[in-house]
């Protein structure tokens, strides 16, 4: 091993450890190995910045706007309608997967799980079923679909452009088609049948008349004329009574946790945790009152004219890793922050100093005259009601046929992808399919800026020979049992590393590696590129695996392990298909 080989080693292996510990937001993390690598000189100058210019991070900038033309347009309006119209539940997610399989190849994963969410959450409430039969198979198929073209998944791109890079011819736009309609026909059936079975039902006492979110974590203050002044939490029994649990006391500057002895007086602010209905009934009957720091205005919970409403932090908000006590007051629209739900955590801070996430939940006590700027914020998607479809003007149609162009041109041979959707996206710009500034919102920027960052590492690899040396030391240790062996097992290193990790991370850690693997066997690459993938680009078995999984997971309220269950016999399937078909569509 030379010293330049351990010095990429050991950027990767940080890179790796700080991406699945989540400690450090995903785009600083890039730019921190991109920097790493220029003052190593592991990268040239050119080669270090080469990433912005990438043709494959052009393709998925631009294919954020062309997503958002198609929403903003009113094309994919009716699909609510249509979901409706099931009158059982294996009905409903027969329709969901049959429209997803037509959307989700050609318009971002991401993009598409951002849409349908709250058309399904609406959907299940109107047949009568659960929100969390759905959800997971919302983000599952709107993966398994990615993978049937060259621009379903920022992966698919990434995976091209670095192959393109290294020697590789690359792959054309409906390349990967046979073998993904192979594994999302797989998927749905697993989905359908053993699937169903295994996911959970969540339904309990409804928040709203739509569905039931989970606990939540509010701020009660005690009242002059309150009933539990001079009494304690023990004493109160409000676990019992109410199902509350309060999590901590907080007495001016002072904090008691997990109080159960002191006695309560008036001004004490009880950091409690429980269904909101429940903790309405409380608030009402014990003379308490949801701590008014975070209301831009004293108003009644019951004022006629407040909606409650449940948002959830987008995937590229401009408000996650901020706290409520430092957001910009024009941004909750006149609204009241009530409470937040984490997943998976029991929140113990003031909620002013919660750090958001991508994936909470808040529940906002919001003005009726507000909801339609609450919906058209980007930074959150609106949980709790359905947004009124937007009309089919002229738009839809221009909007339809400016993807289509998009797609058929490229796949034609006559013009580069890159081209042909940064075309697309400045013609639906101008015909109006979304403003200029919508523009900019549109773009997951945090994407944008991890592709561009983590390319360099896959050319510091390669140059220097850390992937040929991690090749030999694992790879080579099955080398004798042929090729065949080599794609399982590579296979199966891009998908562990894409459930603990960005699954673009892994795409950039494992492609050098790929093509280490073709050159040590001396076969076509393809094989191992396309097992790379599929793998990278389809994350079943953890929530934290892929964006669309984070964001199904707190408005379904899984837990971890239902992610597991469901997940992990699906990867298998998915590796088992891979390993079986890949060698027939690419030979060795």
């Amino acid at each position: 091993m030379t010293l330049e080989i351990a010095v990429v080693l050991g950027i990767a292996l940080v890179a790796v450890v700080l991406f699945a510990s989540e400690k450090i937001r995903i785009d600083a993390l890039a730019l921190l190995v991109l920097s790493s690598l220029a003052i190593a000189g592991l990268v040239t100058p050119q080669q270090a910045l080469g990433g912005f210019s990438n043709p494959a991070t052009i393709t998925v900038a631009a294919m954020f706007v062309l997503a958002a033309g198609l929403q903003n347009s009113g094309a994919l309006s009716g699909i609510g309608r249509l979901l409706g119209k099931a009158r059982s539940p294996f009905q409903f997610l027969l329709i969901l997967f049959l429209v997803l399989a037509v959307i989700a190849p050609f318009v971002n994963n991401t993009a598409v799980v951002a849409v349908f969410m709250p058309i399904v959450i609406a959907a299940t409430a109107s047949i009568g079923m659960s929100a969390s039969k759905a959800l997971i198979p919302l983000s599952y198929v709107s993966q398994m679909a990615g993978v049937c073209t060259l621009v379903g998944t920022s992966t698919n791109l990434l995976v091209n452009a670095m192959a393109r890079d290294l020697g590789h011819p690359g792959f054309t736009m409906f390349e990967f088609t046979a073998l993904g309609l192979i594994c999302l026909a797989a998927g749905c059936l697993y989905l359908l049948t053993v699937g169903r079975w295994l996911l959970p039902d969540t339904r309990g006492a409804e928040l709203v008349e739509h569905y039931e979110l989970g606990k939540y974590i509010t701020e009660l203050r005690v009242m002059p004329d309150s009933s539990l002044i001079g009494t304690s939490v023990a004493e109160a029994k409000l676990g019992e009574q109410y199902g509350v649990f309060v999590l901590e006391l907080l007495r001016g500057d002072d904090k008691a946790w997990a109080p159960r002895a002191q006695q309560l007086q008036e001004g004490d602010v009880l950091l409690a945790r429980g269904d909101w209905s429940k903790l309405d009934e409380l608030r009402k009957e014990a003379g308490l009152e949801v701590d008014p720091q975070f209301k831009l205005q004293q108003r009644s919970f019951e004022e006629v004219d407040q909606v409650l409403t449940e948002v959830m932090i987008a995937p590229r908000s401009r408000i996650s890793g901020r706290t409520l006590g430092t957001l910009d007051p024009r941004w909750h629209h006149q609204a009241t922050v009530l409470g937040i739900h984490r997943r998976g955590q029991v929140l113990r801070d003031k909620l002013r100093d919660v750090r958001l996430r991508v994936g909470d939940i808040l529940l906002m006590l919001t003005p009726a005259s507000q909801a339609a700027a609450l919906r058209a914020d980007h930074n959150i998607i609106v949980l709790s009601e359905r947004e009124a479809e937007k009309p089919m003007g002229w738009r839809a149609p221009f909007a339809l046929l400016t993807m289509a162009l998009v797609i058929v041109v490229p796949a034609l041979g006559w013009m580069p992808i890159a081209i042909t959707s940064l075309a697309g996206a400045v013609a639906m710009t101008m015909a109006g399919c979304l403003n200029a500034d919508d523009v900019y919102d549109a773009i997951d920027w945090r994407i944008i800026i991890l592709l561009a960052g983590l390319l360099p590492l896959g050319v510091a690899m390669s140059e220097t020979g850390a992937a040929q040396y991690l090749v030999d030391n694992t790879v080579g240790m099955v080398r004798s049992f042929g090729p065949w062996v080599a794609l399982a097992t590579v296979y199966l290193m891009a998908l562990v590393l894409t459930e603990f990790m960005s699954n673009a991370a892994a795409a950039v850690l494992l492609t050098p590696i790929g093509m280490s693997t073709a050159r040590m066997l001396d076969v076509d690459a393809t094989p191992f590129l396309v097992a790379i993938t599929f793998a990278a680009s389809t994350s079943f078995a953890t929530p934290v695996g892929y964006q669309t999984n984070t964001m199904v997971y707190g408005a379904g309220g899984y837990r971890f392990i239902d992610f597991v269950k469901v997940g992990l016999p699906l990867n298998l399937i998915f590796w088992i298909l891979g390993v079986t078909f890949i060698p027939m569509f690419w030979p060795f």
